[in-house]
């Protein structure tokens, strides 16, 4: 498709793919400085797997593109993700980006992304009759300003190293279990996981103990994000949990970052400790899912 729209400042729509990649990335660099949310949106790989799925919807003005959005196809739900530049917002281009993308998706109910969040987007899922189904918010901690968390009692720390592998993976499992909606990987699936991601930091990453040599705590750490962090519930309220994230910003400043980053659910009390460590509000990211009828 490739068309001229009257009525809309001249804009050109046209699909396209992979060759206009740093279009899209300037795009998201743009989104991202007014509404916040994740700085990993403007990486290649994310980049890919939201915008450029099945079918990829451009907006141009003057050579610039000004809005895409993205489908996924062939699967149940339909996946969606789209951006309006900031200076192209409230004139009905979110709407029209996003009814294409309804268009595409067919029958299957349809989930969008959005990486950075803003009200104007909410106002415009839902007003289209998606539901929220997930938010979670970006901080980010200056690394020039350190918080000091005395270490707890009788509970010491070391590096995780891959033959503790099985035994990191059931801290996690433990950590988490009581959460909602948390549904367990195997051993070997999140294990991989972690060996295949290039940038995690072992070195950096930390398992707790107890007075006994029990795995009570662990955090994980890739590149400069605090990637998980959990507290087995028994040691739960004893500042195992905020030594830990304190320990991951001191070994990340002291490995030459400048920032840490992490994601916390809007559900989870975690975000108040977070908070009190020094993280601050760096935006917001969210799934919305409409349902067929």
């Amino acid at each position: 498709m490739d068309r001229t729209e009257p009525g809309a400042d001249a804009l050109t729509c046209k699909e396209f793919g992979e060759e206009h990649l740093a279009a899209l990335t300037e795009l998201a660099e743009a989104c991202l400085a007014v509404d916040g949310g994740l700085p990993l949106f403007t990486r290649p790989p994310l980049l890919r797997a939201r915008l450029l799925q099945t079918r990829t919807l451009g907006a141009w003005h003057d050579g610039s593109l000004v809005a895409a959005v993205g489908v996924g196809t062939g699967r149940q739900p339909a996946t969606s993700t789209g951006l309006v530049h900031p200076t192209w917002r409230g004139r009905g281009l979110g709407g029209r980006m996003l009814s294409w993308a309804d268009e595409q998706a067919g029958d299957p109910d349809l989930l969008v992304t959005t990486e950075s969040w803003s009200p104007g987007a909410e106002a415009l899922f839902t007003a289209h009759g998606f539901e929220r189904t997930f938010a979670e918010w970006v901080l980010r901690h200056d690394l020039t300003a350190l918080p000091v968390v005395a270490r707890p009692d009788g509970v010491t720390t070391e590096p995780v190293t891959w033959e503790i592998g099985p035994e990191l993976f059931e801290t996690y499992r433990a950590s988490f279990a009581d959460r909602p909606g948390f549904a367990a990987p195997t051993a070997e699936d999140w294990l991989a996981e972690l060996r295949e991601d290039d940038e995690y930091r072992p070195d950096l990453s930390i398992i707790a103990r107890g007075p006994d040599g029990t795995a009570i705590g662990f955090g994980n750490i890739i590149d400069n994000w605090i990637d998980q962090v959990g507290v087995v519930p028994g040691w739960r309220h004893r500042r195992v949990g905020a030594y830990l994230v304190a320990s991951a910003l001191l070994a990340l400043a002291a490995d030459g970052a400048g920032e840490a980053w992490l994601c916390v659910n809007d559900n989870n009390p975690a975000a108040a400790l977070y908070r009190r460590l020094g993280f601050h509000d760096a935006g917001r990211r969210a799934r919305y899912l409409r349902r067929r009828p």
